[in-house]
């Protein structure tokens, strides 16, 4: 089953406009796929393949004559020689638009072969899992506790008879197996894969480097790296506070997520929707999911939504975006029917900011319908959260 994505019309815009388009991502997002499908009057090759990956590093040329323009080349990044002749190739000819269309799934060394020979060549997108959106589409009758459970990677919800727990297993074994060792020297990946559960459980908390490090034992440094591995891999997602010169109380470390609520699922042990609805880690599950859907939906739009969270000692608020100077509050909540009691901070927030540069005030939960909660709150559903921040999806755009 194919499914559709947003972020397809904005992909096509950018390649009717630019001579080359770069789709970046985590493994498993669906950047082959999607890109096969939409340029599929596009040559294609793989550089999954070593003899592929062989001739494009070593005689670019040749590799070019056997797969003419307009191309898509798949993991670009095991070439990264082919960069500087793609160079040479594209400024031949500047006015040709959508020639090059190159995908991977190692960001670092795919925006380094960029900013070496393809600066101002080329859009950069990167690609997220499956948005709230499309996940209904595709399989509307999929209960909101399985969604969590199977995540946003395409293959888990296009092909339901697949196990989510077999197939999570396989991805961090590829993963500490393959990407992680072209990477990094991992001496032991064993302590990567504690590592890296350990991270799941602190999906939606406060980073603290320094007791990650301990409970992992681990130094410091290494987990620095690690947690920059992750992040680079599209894996893990830092959520900067907002603060301001005027604001010193507030707390100025990030807060850490993992960026596909399946495979920290998996990661932290939960296996069945049974037990997801027992587990005292469901509302941080709901709080990744609400920041990662909101992330998803913009970046499908191309809208540069920036979002951040507030905390002081006294209060905090999951989600602050500002746009034009005005604020949007929104906290995440596992609950069906919340009362007016679970929003109290949000009203706190807005009148440290200024009630009157507050625009509007959410909690985002599990209602079917949206109503006030009072004191200029609502309770919203998060299928209305991209609207009522203003996010416009592609396909709409003029």
């Amino acid at each position: 089953m194919w499914i559709e994505r947003q972020i397809g019309p904005r992909l096509q815009r950018l390649a009717a406009t630019r001579p080359v388009l770069v789709l970046s991502g985590a493994r498993q997002t669906g950047k082959t796929a999607l890109m096969r499908r939409l340029f599929a009057a596009h040559h294609y090759v793989s550089l999954d393949l070593p003899s592929e990956a062989a001739q494009a590093e070593q005689d670019p040329a040749a590799f070019l004559a056997r797969h003419p323009l307009p191309l898509v080349v798949d993991e670009v990044q095991y070439a990264p020689g082919l960069f500087r002749h793609l160079k040479s190739v594209v400024d031949g000819d500047r006015l040709a638009t959508g020639q090059l269309i190159l995908t991977g799934s190692q960001p670092f060394a795919l925006m380094q072969g960029i900013a070496e020979s393809l600066a101002g060549r080329a859009a950069v997108v990167q690609l997220e899992g499956l948005s709230s959106i499309e996940v209904a589409a595709a399989a509307p009758d999929l209960s909101l506790a399985e969604r969590l459970l199977r995540g946003g990677y395409p293959e888990l919800i296009a092909q339901p008879a697949i196990d989510a727990t077999e197939y999570f297993s396989s991805y961090v074994a590829t993963y500490l197996e393959r990407d992680l060792r072209s990477q990094l020297q991992v001496t032991n990946l064993r302590d990567f894969e504690r590592f890296l559960r350990a991270v799941a459980l602190r999906s939606a908390q406060l980073l603290n480097r320094a007791e990650l490090a301990r409970d992992v034992g681990i130094s410091n440094s290494t987990a620095g790296i690690w947690l920059a591995l992750l992040e680079r891999s599209g894996l893990v997602v830092l959520l900067e506070p907002w603060f301001s010169n005027a604001t010193k109380r507030l707390v100025k470390a990030p807060k850490l997520y993992l960026a596909d609520t399946g495979l920290l699922a998996f990661l932290v042990g939960l296996r069945s929707a049974p037990e997801l609805l027992a587990s005292p880690l469901v509302g941080a599950l709901w709080e990744t999911h609400v920041l990662m859907d909101l992330r998803r939906q913009a970046a499908a739009a191309g809208d540069p939504l920036v979002l951040h969270f507030w905390r002081d000692r006294s209060k905090e608020v999951d989600l602050v975006v500002q746009r034009g100077g005005r604020y949007w509050l929104a906290d995440a909540k596992w609950s069906e029917l919340p009362q007016p009691a679970d929003a109290r901070r949000l009203p706190q927030v807005a009148a440290e900011l200024g009630t009157e540069a507050v625009a509007a005030q959410a909690l985002l939960c599990r209602t079917p319908n949206s109503y006030p909660l009072g004191n200029g709150v609502d309770a919203l559903p998060l299928g209305e959260a991209g609207a009522w921040l203003g996010i416009k999806p592609a396909a709409t755009r003029g």
